[in-house]
């Protein structure tokens, strides 16, 4: 079997970045949002939510409906990236209400659906060997498009939030026609001929499988209610230490964005240690930045608090290529794609409820305990792991 051409997976990652900023292209804006459209702060949890939402959604039919796997993905992508951007596009009308914005949040996500676990199953559809340095860089890709949005706003003060959500939109456009004109079907694709609904339930019968993919939703629990409360955490530590100030559009950047170096230092380490002891060593590093977080929050040395936040950073989305990779190959070739939609749509329905645990434990609860809960993920994760398969 000939090598895939040089080209191909830099074009792949280059389409997710462009496709999957945005994802929280309304955080970068948040405020902005709120100014314009009278909302109220807790806003950023539920645009987050919504988004994830119809992610949720939109992984669900696709399983059900093996979509990934009867059609080209490629088209599914260019598909899905159109109308993502379409969606994301519409938040620049100015009669918008918090509804309304929801809803094209809502819609953004479910189109999602299309983006980041379609990519995923085009890369593993070229990549059988190397596939954790493949989706090492994937996913890094997908946390620098994460992260995107953040340094976009920072870097465009002059001009207003709309540019920053249109371009954007434009970004995803770009993102989705450059892999269906330059990424066909890969070589080790096997299209499954007919459609079953039940082929997401058998798939969770393998006991590797489902290892692998409890201990991906474990890691999900963290990840998501992480990368959006950074602004908020923050904003916390200079609240609790009003002597310092934080730039928190180029600080949240820089904190999810380096995720993705260390999504790709962790596949490379992972082809030399194994893929399950590397994603097992990054989730109990996680574990620990949760426990220790409240210590952390009331230390005033704001070097010492980013310096952890960056370390957390890293380490809180290390191991999602890593869990993907162990999903793809314990799954049947047949339904890769579905495999990896469906974990991903429980993974990210775990999400909504950390999320939204997180906004209301935040008027109850000092801020700087807030985070302890975000280890009960992790901790169920390393347990799924470390049981014998």
């Amino acid at each position: 079997m000939l090598k895939p051409a040089p080209y191909i997976l830099p074009i792949i990652v280059i389409s997710q970045f462009c496709c999957t900023s945005l994802w929280f292209a309304s955080n970068a804006v948040m405020n902005d949002l709120i100014t314009s459209f009278n909302l109220s702060d807790q806003s950023l949890g539920h645009f987050t939510s919504s988004v994830q939402i119809g992610f949720i959604l939109g992984t669900l039919i696709f399983a059900v409906l093996t979509i990934a796997d009867r059609f080209s993905p490629s088209k599914v992508f260019l598909f899905c990236a159109i109308m993502g951007s379409a969606f994301n596009f519409a938040m620049v009308w100015d009669d918008h209400t918090f509804y309304s914005i929801l809803f094209l949040r809502f819609l953004t996500g479910f189109f999602l659906a299309g983006i980041y676990p379609v990519g995923m199953k085009i890369a593993s559809d070229y990549y059988t060997k190397g596939l954790g340095k493949s989706l090492g860089f994937l996913v890094g890709a997908l946390v620098l498009g994460t992260a995107f949005p953040h340094l976009l706003k920072d870097l465009t003060q002059s001009i207003s939030w709309k540019a920053v959500i249109n371009i954007v939109s434009l970004l995803a456009m770009l993102g989705g026609s450059i892999l269906f004109f330059f990424v066909p079907d890969g070589p080790h694709r096997k299209a499954s001929q007919q459609l079953d609904v039940s082929a997401f339930l058998k798939i969770f019968r393998n006991v590797k499988f489902r290892s692998a993919a409890f201990g991906y939703f474990g890691h999900m629990w963290e990840l998501y209610a992480f990368w959006a409360f950074v602004p908020i955490i923050l904003k916390t530590y200079s609240n609790i230490h009003p002597e310092i100030s934080f730039n928190v559009s180029i600080l949240s950047f820089l904190i999810i964005g380096v995720g993705g170096l260390s999504c790709i230092i962790a596949g490379y380490i992972s082809a030399q240690k194994g893929t399950k002891k590397i994603a097992f060593i990054a989730l109990l590093l996680s574990c620990i930045c949760c426990l220790v977080s409240p210590f952390i929050f009331l230390i005033p040395s704001s070097i010492l608090f980013i310096s952890f936040l960056i370390f957390w950073g890293m380490v809180v989305v290390a191991d999602s290529p890593l869990f993907s990779t162990l999903v793809a190959q314990n799954a049947p070739v047949k339904i890769k794609g579905t495999a990896l939609t469906i974990v991903n749509c429980i993974g990210f329905s775990i999400t909504i409820i950390s999320i939204q645990l997180l906004n209301q434990l935040s008027i109850i609860i000092p801020p700087h305990y807030l985070y302890l809960i975000l280890a009960l993920g992790p901790i169920l994760g390393l347990w799924a792991l470390k049981k014998k398969t």
